[in-house]
């Protein structure tokens, strides 16, 4: 970046209030994160309105903590950068409206920033970028792959079409009666059992780089139903082996395509499921013999946080692509 940069992030698209400072849009200075997990987890899931309340509780303790932390004065924040979408509606607008009161009250710039692309650039916390590059979005709400040819250029190749990864990890995990969240759950159970059955890979025509896990949630639902129908005893270990060999396969094998055909440079995953050991270690198992370089943040940055969003922010505080006053939360916003 030709501009230093000291970046005030908010982030509050779904159960985590969060708040980071970040200068140059790589160096953390704080990062501050309240989780609601124990809150939703009696209700299997999140639910909106009662996220949305904890937001308004939290999203001004965090954003002192952050400014405290990082030990600067707002006379030396240059912007504040916020979570536009995609995400629950009511929680994006208790960022956006926090951060529209800063930014007024502050005489600072606004930026809006897209949940994905602050995903994509929670790697650059720890990696430069190589263009161009194929970034892995896998979290609860996306199953994506991105193509970048420079910085806050977005070309998207592959979506899902129905499920998102970590959706079906959840989903799975509600059959097998596991603790919300899903995700961590499987994923160590997995480590104890064996991936034995036959569950199906959705590849889609020849050449597609879209996911579909429904065909995949559905076919462990039966089995689980199956199973309980003749009385015999359920292997959750198994199960949970099986399933997560089927999602990793599907999503390692397009990235690795994906990343052939468009000749990129570095491989990137990002979302929640990045925090998956068993994606993790099948992604660098499969590009070692590239000269592609991979890079996966630590599990911190795979996870909602607000050190993200100021790390895309601050490409957007670069180009001078500031929002106005009357920004609003968009739960469906596209990456562009």
């Amino acid at each position: 970046m030709n501009k230093q940069s000291i970046i005030l992030g908010i982030e509050t698209s779904c159960d985590e209030t969060a708040a980071a400072v970040v200068k140059n849009g790589t160096e953390i200075l704080s990062n501050v994160v309240t989780s609601q997990i124990d809150i939703h987890k009696q209700f299997g899931g999140v639910v909106p309105e009662v996220a949305s309340r904890h937001h308004v509780e939290q999203v001004t303790v965090v954003i002192e903590t952050a400014i405290k932390e990082a030990e600067v004065g707002w006379d030396e924040i240059d912007a504040i950068a916020v979570t536009q979408g995609p995400g629950l509606v009511g929680a994006l607008l208790i960022g956006i409206n926090a951060a529209k009161a800063l930014a007024f009250a502050k005489n600072k710039p606004l930026i809006a920033v897209h949940h994905i692309a602050g995903h994509i650039y929670a790697n650059r916390l720890e990696q430069s970028f190589e263009f161009p590059l194929l970034a892995l979005i896998v979290s609860g709400g996306h199953t994506e792959l991105v193509v970048m040819k420079d910085h806050g250029e977005y070309e998207l190749i592959g979506e899902t079409l129905d499920d998102a990864a970590g959706e079906a990890f959840d989903k799975v995990a509600r059959v097998l009666d596991l603790p919300y969240p899903g995700g961590p759950e499987i994923d160590h159970l997995s480590k104890k059992g064996e991936a034995s059955i036959d569950f199906p890979r959705s590849w889609l025509e020849e050449g597609s780089y879209d996911f579909s896990f429904s065909g995949l949630k559905s076919a462990v639902i039966n089995y689980v139903h199956n199973v309980n129908q003749r009385g015999d005893k359920l292997c959750k270990e198994d199960i949970a082996a099986s399933f997560q060999a089927s999602v990793v396969e599907v999503l390692t094998e397009k990235t690795y395509q994906a990343a052939l055909e468009y000749n990129v440079k570095q491989a990137i995953v990002a979302g929640g499921v990045a925090a998956n050991n068993g994606l993790r270690t099948a992604i660098f198992d499969k590009f070692s013999s590239t000269n592609i370089s991979v890079h996966i943040p630590r599990l911190e940055l795979c996870t909602d946080n607000a050190a993200m969003i100021a790390a895309a922010g601050a490409i957007l505080y670069e180009k001078k692509q500031f929002a106005s006053w009357d920004l609003n939360g968009r739960p469906s916003l596209l990456l562009t």
